[in-house]
Formats: structure tokens, sequence, C-alpha cells
């Protein structure tokens, strides 16, 4: 990678971009799916199309991102795509070269030091918030008030205590 070795940097940026929890969710979704659109990852994680649409472009300028070129798109190409071939009616974006060897190397290493470093304990909230029904069958050490901000912040819980769709999907493509 270009730039040096990103490990060395804080564990949630990557060439100066701070990375959040929606950036490595498009990351993920592109890594799956091959190609996709902003519309697309918005219905399916249910988060604003705004905010999936800011996230792709700071993932552009980043380098990580780029546009799929041509007028079709092939449903080998397009993992999540139903029908073999279809006309691009969206703007379709890919991981880059470099974007797609940063997924690769995203390992339970990096996600413990990237999670603890969204906040404290993060890591072990996360992996025991993918286990739980809601938020409220956490173990009780793991559902303070900050916490629960926290997750709200993210977006990986409702004001309820429910899991989001986003972090359902978020775990599931980084096999958390």
């Amino acid at each position: 990678m270009s730039g040096g070795d990103t490990r060395k940097e804080r564990p949630a940026s990557f060439q100066g971009l701070e990375l959040l929890p929606v950036h490595l969710y498009v990351l993920a979704h592109l890594r799956k799916a091959g190609v996709d659109y902003a519309k697309m990852m918005a219905k399916m994680s249910e988060l604003p199309l705004s905010l999936i649409e800011d996230a792709i472009k700071d993932l552009m300028e980043a380098g990580l991102v780029e546009r799929d070129s041509g007028s079709a798109i092939k449903r080998s190409k397009a993992r999540f795509k139903k029908a073999f071939e279809v006309h691009k009616h969206h703007t379709y974006s890919r991981l880059s070269r470099e974007g797609e060897l940063f997924v690769r190397s995203i390992d339970e290493k990096w996600l413990k030091n990237y999670f603890d470093s969204l906040f404290p304990g993060g890591w072990k909230v996360v992996r025991a918030l993918a286990e739980a029904k809601n938020f409220n069958e956490l173990p009780k050490d793991l559902r303070g008030d900050k916490i629960r901000e926290e997750l709200l912040l993210h977006r990986f819980i409702t004001p309820n205590g429910r899991k989001t769709t986003f972090f359902k999907l978020l775990v599931e493509f980084l096999s958390v």
C-alpha cells in the first residue's frame, strides 16, 4: 500500500481519514457485493442515503473506493443482483486495489483495536451485542449510560435498545 504501513496509524484512521463504522460498512459491503450503488447500500442497512453517499465520497477521496465504469453489469460482478445482467441506472462503486488490500488486512486484532479506539471497551461491547438479542441483555457491566450513548451515536442500537439492521450487517460482513 502506498503511504507506508497503515497499521502504524491510529486504528480508526486510514491515511488521514477517520474511519467511522459507516465507512467500515461500505468497505465490507463492497467486498461482499463486488460492486453496488449507494441507494441499495442505504436500503439494505436502513441508514440514510445521504450518510452512505458521504461515506462513499470520503472513501473515494482516500483512494479506497472508485466508480465502476460501463453501462451494464453482470451478476458475476455484482453478487447481490438477482438478474443475470442489468443496465446501470445508478452510479456504481467498487473497491479500488488499495481498498481491496486494506479490507483483506482487517483481522480480529485490527477490529479489536478499531472498536476499542471508538469507545472504551468497544470490542468487548460489540462482540457481546452481536451475541445478545438487544442492549438490555448485555451483561450488567456493559449496560452503562455512556456505552448506551456510544452505541446510539454509532447507530448500533435503536433508542429502545434493539440492534439495528446496520449493526447486524456490519458484524456479519466483518465476521465478528
